[in-house]
């Protein structure tokens, strides 16, 4: 017997959906882009931050290209190139520019996308989750309100990537019962918080 998971019956909704509703009007001339000011903007153009270590440093350049191209606005966190460097300093520089609401969402990249993601999450304020596929992503910010997207270049193709960051950019927070446990989420980090 042949097994369709969650995620590939996920991924033939969306296509089946895709197809046959229209897209979306344009966001209205009032849509005020991403600014230093206001990260998060209107009409869903955000600044987002992006950062990786060298094992991620490719589709970095990759993903970057693609916020452009979706028009968001992107700061550029490193590394700048293939030598050797340690993902906890990029991870934390995006969680930072979170944290300073400098950015509106945030993007980690190594080669597995864990280690990036526990750093990030040990930045007060910061919801990082590692995210694989279209489920995924639309768990983290629908359920989690997650603000930052941990990925891993050795697990992903360009393609995946991308379905990632559209689904992470364009899900909003579901809020309801979901606000109430990231708020429990956030209070056991302000209980911690007072021991450091």
């Amino acid at each position: 017997m042949n097994y369709i998971s969650e995620t590939d019956i996920r991924n033939i909704v969306q296509k089946a959906l895709a197809q046959a509703v229209p897209p979306a009007s344009p966001a209205p001339a009032s849509a005020v882009p991403a600014t230093a000011e206001n990260p998060c903007g209107t009409g869903k153009k955000r600044t987002i931050a992006v950062g990786s270590d060298h094992g991620g440093y490719e589709l970095k350049t990759i993903v970057i290209a693609y916020l452009q191209e979706l028009g968001h606005t992107v700061i550029d966190c490193g590394t700048t190139g293939k030598e050797a460097v340690d993902y906890p300093d990029f991870a934390l520089a995006v969680a930072e520019k979170i944290r300073s609401h400098e950015a509106c969402r945030g993007i980690v990249i190594d080669a597995a996308g864990i280690g990036s993601c526990m750093a990030a999450n040990k930045v007060p304020g910061v919801r990082a989750a590692m995210c694989v596929d279209y489920a995924t992503a639309s768990n983290s910010r629908e359920h989690n309100n997650a603000n930052v997207l941990s990925l891993g270049a050795g697990l992903l193709g360009v393609n995946q990537v991308k379905l990632i960051i559209k689904t992470f950019l364009e899900t909003d927070f579901g809020g309801g019962r979901h606000a109430r446990r990231v708020d429990k989420i956030t209070d056991i980090e302000k209980k911690y918080m007072k021991e450091g």
